[in-house]
């Protein structure tokens, strides 16, 4: 690699040209010789595991009988809970929200005639630290439309969302692993150019990011438990004369 750096600073010195590159350390240098600075990029990387789960559990109930769909969908709530808790979810990890109730007949720009006069719409969340016993619940969701329950997906897929919370916890010291990243590259740039860093000359801090780590097509990054958090820091160094 510094048979390289040799190379290109050669290069750029011979043809008075500002360019090079170096990836050492996931380090990216741009430098501009003329001028006499060395533009570098740190990055930083980790793989973390999300810490919170957020599961949307939605199901409906239809009939032309509102006081029918609601005895209907209090049974299916019942249901549900009774399948959480059997996998192991507390009522603190448990909430119901108010069921929606729609008239078919009321809505102002229906056309033609309605079969069904009723749907009631019913949203059970539930939000739990242990993601892994959430991912294994999910995966028997089967047992739920087995017992008649219409789960429903007008308003999103029922299916969770997998959150990273501490990020806080990982920023200082991914921002000052990307930081010194990008120095080495800058020192390694300069010593292979035959020169000397002088000082910073600015300096940004790019967003964190967070990814899924299996990146793979049409799999959002919430629906993965495992994750990459990224951040990249770019600094531009003065060049000794």
């Amino acid at each position: 690699m510094n048979n390289v750096f040799a190379i290109a600073a050669a290069a750029i010195l011979g043809v008075g040209i500002a360019l090079g590159g170096y990836f050492g350390g996931q380090g990216l240098v741009e430098s501009r010789l003329g001028d006499r600075s060395v533009t570098v990029k740190g990055l930083s990387e980790r793989d973390v595991k999300a810490d919170l789960a957020l599961w949307p559990i939605r199901f409906v109930a239809t009939g032309n009988n509102v006081e029918g769909v609601q005895a209907q969908i209090a049974v299916s709530t019942k249901a549900v809970i009774k399948f959480l808790k059997s996998e192991g979810f507390s009522d603190d990890e448990i909430s119901v929200e108010s069921p929606e109730v729609t008239d078919r007949m009321a809505q102002a720009y229906r056309s033609g005639p309605v079969d069904i006069r009723f749907i009631i719409s019913q949203l059970v969340m539930v939000r739990s630290t242990d993601v892994d016993k959430v991912a294994e619940a999910n995966r028997s969701t089967g047992n739920l439309v087995a017992a008649g329950i219409v789960l429903s997906s007008d308003r999103g897929p029922s299916r969770p969302s997998y959150l990273f919370t501490g990020l806080n916890k990982v920023k200082g010291e991914m921002i000052e692993e990307a930081m010194g990243r990008a120095k080495e590259a800058a020192q390694t740039f300069a010593r292979d150019s035959g020169t000397s860093l002088n000082g910073i000359r600015r300096a940004y801090q790019g967003q964190f990011q967070i990814l899924p780590r299996d990146n793979a097509p049409g799999i959002q990054q919430s629906e993965q438990i495992d994750k990459t958090v990224r951040v990249v820091s770019t600094i531009e160094y003065l060049l000794a004369n």
